[in-house]
């Protein structure tokens, strides 16, 4: 999938959906980024915080389900504002659904979560029930409303079709990176990966994440969660392989690459390769426009330590200077240097 860069205006927290001629466009989660459907095609984005970047896949599949025939769609005054005769016929729970969108519109969290459960047999309204009950952090009822998302997967994603509302949500994949998911399979699972490594359930997290590379094992958002989620247990020697498998060919063209390349140079010292590693480091930290400053500094950090360890004092020495110059409180630089009071 193709992706670039461009220059953040705005993106204000919270949950909003705005309404305009054309489409309607729900957006929920913090500063960093979102994701758009519109009749003109799928846009997903991820972002950097401090940088004003953000990386875009474009998603060339349509937004409705295969070959199967499009939903109907609601003409565009009736969007989100169901006329009398239509509630008349428009069945129950889509009109909870309806009713939880709109009361997300006019601020109003509570009555929104309310309306979606009572319309929770419906894929669409669990999903959107899902992320607020993630972003309030009640884990277990989000938990529940995803896999019910996932257990009628053909059908999620038909109403937001049918009232083309653009569906936006952002979940952390690293400190430093946002993924922007929609209601399919793929943000459905990002959202159980978050779910998972806030509960601390490292091996659920990792079986979604497995599914998520056996839909696009290309997709680096995914790369990167994967390369992320493994290095918490750097002694399994066979996953960091994995890693430096599935990193290599990466090369450090935007910050999401320069994010994998730290992890794959942190897997190839975890299976003691420390000048391969080096070498990682150093491709990573020769781009530094646009890059996240905290980032920089843990490549550096690392390279550093590697040094160190393996011999070469004096690079280590001049590497944690010019960090410790840069940000004094960085790890345990001072230590290092041996500059404490």
């Amino acid at each position: 999938m193709p992706f670039r860069f461009w220059r953040r205006i705005r993106l204000a927290p919270g949950v909003t959906l705005n309404l305009s001629k054309s489409t309607a466009s729900l957006s929920l989660g913090p500063r960093g980024a979102k994701y758009t459907i519109s009749p003109r095609g799928n846009r997903a984005t991820a972002g950097l915080p401090g940088t004003g970047l953000f990386y875009t896949v474009h998603d060339r599949q349509r937004a409705g389900r295969g070959d199967a025939a499009p939903a109907p769609k609601v003409p565009q005054r009736d969007r989100l504002k169901l006329g009398f005769f239509q509630r008349l016929m428009t069945p129950a729970q889509e009109k909870r659904f309806i009713d939880g969108i709109r009361a997300l519109n006019d601020g109003d969290q509570d009555a929104a979560v309310a309306a979606l459960e009572d319309a929770g047999d419906l894929p669409d309204a669990a999903w959107m029930a899902g992320m607020i009950r993630l972003r309030r952090e009640e884990l277990d009822r989000a938990t529940a409303h995803f896999q019910h998302a996932l257990d009628r997967i053909g059908d999620l994603g038909t109403l937001f079709e049918k009232y083309e509302i653009a569906a936006q949500a952002s979940l952390p994949v690293t400190s430093d990176i946002f993924a922007h998911v929609f209601p399919r399979e793929r943000g459905t699972l990002l959202a159980l990966v978050e779910i998972a490594q806030l509960q601390g359930h490292h091996g659920d997290a990792m079986a979604h994440v497995e599914r998520l590379l056996e839909i696009d094992p290309s997709d680096p958002v995914v790369l990167l969660s994967f390369a992320e989620l493994a290095l918490d247990t750097p002694e399994d020697r066979a996953l960091m392989d994995r890693v430096v498998r599935a990193t290599v060919h990466v090369e450090n063209e935007t910050p999401v690459d320069t994010a994998i390349l730290l992890y794959r140079g942190k897997a190839l010292a975890a299976l003691d390769l420390p000048d391969a590693a080096i070498d990682v480091f150093t491709l990573a930290n020769r781009r530094r426009k646009d890059r996240p400053e905290a980032l920089l500094h843990q490549i550096r950090y690392d390279r550093a330590v590697l040094y160190h360890d393996t011999g070469q004092r004096a690079r280590a020495r001049r590497e944690l200077e010019r960090l410790y110059a840069a940000d004094p409180e960085f790890e345990d630089v001072v230590e290092r240097l041996g500059v404490g009071g």
